[in-house]
């Protein structure tokens, strides 16, 4: 085992966790949204709301993350509509290929934990909310969601450490996050031993880090006595 290749490698490899860091907030940010929606739909007694959700979700649960990543990065270039919209300077860029597919990955999945949350919400809370006279979007966003977001906080906690490590997978269109940097590292120094040790040792770091954030705020949002 060689220590000292291991040292110098750690501070090589600790710059590419910005941009890990970066892709994973900006893909689960906006994967949130798209879940809250694709949920929303899910749950609707409307066929024209359900049916594509449901359709959505399957697709995109049941085929590997790595697929969909060279279908954005690669596929889509393909069609030579897509290279001369207006979305090509977004769509050519592997940040942007990432970031999109990342998104449409933990939106699938989130939704599936929102609906759960939704669902979960006794139909007291909800009658009480129309009792003070809220409306739909009020009654939503003040007691619904907050509930939710409360039932789901565990299982959500699971899908952002998925998502770190589903983040390695950017590496393959270019992007130097932490297995990009390690790739390369070990493409010079033949260790890959040592190179995926310190790697992971860095992911654990991070996961660690995420899961005593959601443990923190599964304390704050829990009912006292409850």
């Amino acid at each position: 085992m060689r220590f000292e290749l291991m040292y110098e490698s750690f501070f090589k490899i600790l710059k590419g966790v910005p941009l890990t860091l970066e892709v994973v907030f900006i893909s689960t940010l906006l994967g949130f949204g798209l879940a809250i929606i694709i949920a929303l739909m899910r749950i609707s007694d409307n066929k024209l709301y359900s049916v594509p959700a449901y359709s959505f979700i399957y697709l995109i649960r049941g085929t590997p993350l790595l697929l969909q990543l060279y279908f954005v990065y690669y596929g889509i270039s393909q069609f030579s509509f897509v290279r001369e919209s207006f979305l090509w300077p977004i769509l050519r860029e592997p940040f942007w290929c990432g970031i999109i597919t990342l998104t449409i990955s933990t939106g699938a999945y989130s939704a599936e934990i929102i609906r759960g949350g939704i669902q979960s919400v006794s139909q007291g809370y909800i009658e009480s909310g129309k009792a003070l006279g809220l409306g739909r979007i009020s009654l939503f966003f003040r007691i619904v969601m907050p509930i939710t977001i409360r039932q789901a906080l565990p299982a959500y906690g699971n899908e952002l450490i998925l998502m770190v490590k589903a983040s390695s997978l950017i590496s393959i269109v270019t992007l130097m996050e932490i297995t990009g940097i390690a790739r390369t590292i070990i493409s010079k120094t033949y260790a890959p031993v040592e190179i995926f040790l310190v790697a992971g040792s860095i992911y654990l770091f991070i996961n660690f880090i995420i899961t005593r954030l959601v443990k923190y705020a599964e304390n704050r949002l829990s009912i006292p006595g409850a």
